[in-house]
């Protein structure tokens, strides 16, 4: 989608000599979406691994399978970094910790005997139960300085960007 040329040139930055003397393109991370959003994802997953990856060991990426799994049970490996957009060998890696630690539990699929799905074992789901109202606790002080309009606003508007995006 293109924007009128007011617009789209409204925030980045002219082209002309950097700290290394040579010409390039400016770029204004400050409004780059994609880096603001980046960094936001950061700050608000560092803030809520601290209140569960002390207590129980666990990484972002696992809390991410662990609650992945939590709602949509019997998924792949390969189905929760599809559903999380994490990379495969990130994902891989944390079920393997997962598994290890007895949180979850591979089966072989009923209907095709090469692929293995993965659920919460009791362990996973105790941890589940317990770090699910800390993240809903968190996500209630992220969202805290916006009113109800604001809250929903955003929430469309995330929606709106998610849609042509998804595969």
């Amino acid at each position: 989608m293109t924007q009128p040329a007011s617009t789209a040139s409204a925030h980045a930055a002219p082209t002309g000599a950097d700290h290394t003397g040579h010409d390039h393109a400016a770029l204004d991370l400050d409004q780059f979406l994609p880096y603001r959003l980046s960094v936001l994802t950061n700050r608000i997953s560092r803030g809520l691994a601290a209140l569960y990856s002390e207590r129980f060991g666990i990484s972002v990426t696992e809390w991410r399978v662990i609650a992945v799994l939590g709602r949509y049970s019997g998924l792949s490996a390969n189905n929760v970094a599809e559903r999380t957009a994490m990379d495969k060998v990130a994902v891989s890696r944390a079920v393997a910790r997962l598994l290890e630690r007895d949180l979850l539990l591979r089966e072989m699929h009923d209907s095709d005997r090469r692929r293995s799905v993965l659920e919460l074992s009791e362990a996973g789901y105790a941890v589940y139960d317990v770090i699910v109202p800390l993240a809903l606790d968190y996500q209630r002080s992220v969202l805290a300085p916006l009113d109800a309009d604001e809250r929903a606003q955003l929430a469309s508007l995330m929606a709106k960007l998610e849609a042509p995006l998804k595969d």
